[in-house]
């Protein structure tokens, strides 16, 4: 084609969920809601840090980030998806689905590296109290946030690079709901090891050593409780960490449940799921589980809108 001499498709068609044509309604409704209430969640939890000065706070810090790439992710996701249950035929350009693929991608691993981070701050907090100010400067979560962004967009960017050097020579019909690097690998007619490669290194960084990054944190977090002498001690301690450890567990579920097989063994439908778990209803959960379970966040609320009520 003359946009791109190494591929013969112009388009892919979105396979969906055009096997099971009797639940397109109810699944319009069910991701129209999640989109609206995930995109409101975030935009107040955002909101709620940016303009309460009492919210100015390494943990908040971290949080608005996580709420910006909530919104990124499912925004780059859930309006095509929408499109798709709306139509007989969903496609998408070649262009269009590098482009979904390079802010999946990007804000999907940035939530993964992000979660490791939040775990090392609720570590600081707990484990070294007196010297968290110190040890979590203004200084260091800047820097900390702007590795993630970085670091992930550099991913993203490299795989999103190698995928363009392949030829797409047809079929063009990727067994999912949106763009993403498996089942695109499947639809290659020349070689995707370099890219099989890059993508398992990704997922060892991403999932492997994030993963073990965190339970390390959470090791340490979870023996300090328990050396606790009072009981509300130990409440106390444990509610700083609760909603992150809720929604770290939720979103390693769902990845771990998708992407722990190998891509030749990809499963589609499997793999829907898991979609729907970690682009969807994940960046849905996590502003109400921060909300709800936490005193200072719905106090900042109730400032900026006197109607809100637990």
């Amino acid at each position: 084609m003359a946009f791109n001499n190494q591929s013969q498709v112009s388009e892919f068609i979105l396979q969906g969920f055009s096997e099971h044509p009797n639940l397109w309604i109810p699944l319009f409704g069910c991701f129209l809601s999640l989109y609206m209430v995930a995109l409101t969640g975030n935009i107040l939890i955002i909101t709620a840090i940016t303009l309460n000065s009492s919210l100015h706070s390494p943990m908040y810090f971290f949080l608005f980030n996580l709420a910006t790439m909530d919104i990124v992710c499912t925004s780059s996701i859930l309006p095509k998806a929408l499109e798709g249950l709306l139509s007989e035929e969903n496609t998408i350009s070649y262009w269009g689905c590098m482009t979904q693929l390079y802010f999946l991608t990007w804000s999907a691993s940035s939530e993964l590296l992000l979660f490791t981070v939040m775990a090392y701050d609720r570590y600081v907090a707990i484990c070294h109290p007196l010297h968290y100010s110190t040890m979590m400067s203004k200084r260091l979560c800047n820097v900390l946030a702007a590795g993630v962004w970085l670091i992930c967009a550099f991913n993203s960017s490299l795989n999103t690079g190698l995928m363009t050097r392949l030829s797409f020579c047809g079929p063009n019909v990727i067994t999912h709901f949106f763009c993403e690097i498996p089942p695109l690998l499947l639809l290659s007619c020349t070689s995707t090891y370099i890219n099989s490669v890059m993508t398992v290194l990704a997922d060892a960084f991403y999932g492997f050593i994030n993963f073990f990054l965190t339970l390390v944190s959470y090791g340490f977090i979870i023996s300090s409780i328990l050396n606790i002498q009072t009981s509300e001690g130990k409440k106390r301690a444990f509610s700083t960490c609760s909603s992150h450890l809720i929604v770290v567990s939720m979103y390693y579920i769902a990845v771990f449940y998708a992407y722990i097989s190998p891509i030749c063994s990809y499963n589609p439908e499997r793999s829907k799921l898991a979609g729907v778990l970690y682009t969807m209803l994940s960046p849905t959960l996590n502003p109400l589980i921060y909300t709800l379970r936490n005193k200072e966040v719905k106090m900042a609320l109730r400032k900026l809108f006197p109607s809100f009520r637990n």
